[in-house]
């Protein structure tokens, strides 16, 4: 699903000492962990932070899934993106990712979905792919869907409230 339309971002993995920092609103640290200035969205989100540091002690193999940063053409973050954690038995893989409201209506999300989707595709124990939306997220729903994914269910969720559950077969 690459598009050349697409703006050209990379997905560089949060380090383990920035995924720290957030998680410890320490965002100087953070930004200095990782190497340039992260994105606001990134560190308004600590409750992630804190849930996936909290993850990859208890789940160590999710390390290497969880926690990207979204880094445009010329290096600057733009946001974060990842799976919700490596695929489940059933060979499901779920997506997530925020665009700093500076930087969106340019294609990053887009542009990183593809990324994950790639990077789905790659690995053999993936074999769906999931992403979450509320319903009311008029612009996260056109991006999911015109990756491909289908809405084939919903569900509450804690955080969210009701969200619409879309899969594809990678």
């Amino acid at each position: 699903m690459l598009d050349s339309r697409l703006p050209v971002v990379r997905l560089l993995p949060l380090t383990p000492a920035a995924l720290s920092a957030l998680a410890e609103c320490n965002f100087a640290a953070a930004d200095a962990a990782f190497g340039r200035e992260l994105a606001r969205i990134t560190k308004n989100e600590t409750w992630l932070w804190r849930l996936r540091r909290d993850q990859i002690v208890l789940t160590p193999g999710d390390r290497n899934w969880v926690a990207y940063v979204i880094v445009n053409e010329v290096g600057t973050a733009v946001g974060h993106a990842g799976f919700h954690g490596g695929p489940d038995p059933s060979g499901m893989a779920e997506v997530g990712y925020s665009v700093d409201p500076a930087y969106r209506g340019r294609g990053f999300a887009k542009a990183a979905l593809a990324e994950l989707i790639a990077r789905a595709r790659r690995e053999p124990d993936v074999r769906t792919l999931r992403a979450t939306v509320r319903p009311d997220n008029a612009a996260s729903l056109a991006v999911i869907r015109g990756a491909g994914l289908v809405e084939n269910d919903d569900q509450r969720d804690a955080r969210d409230g009701r969200e619409l559950i879309f899969e594809m077969p990678v």
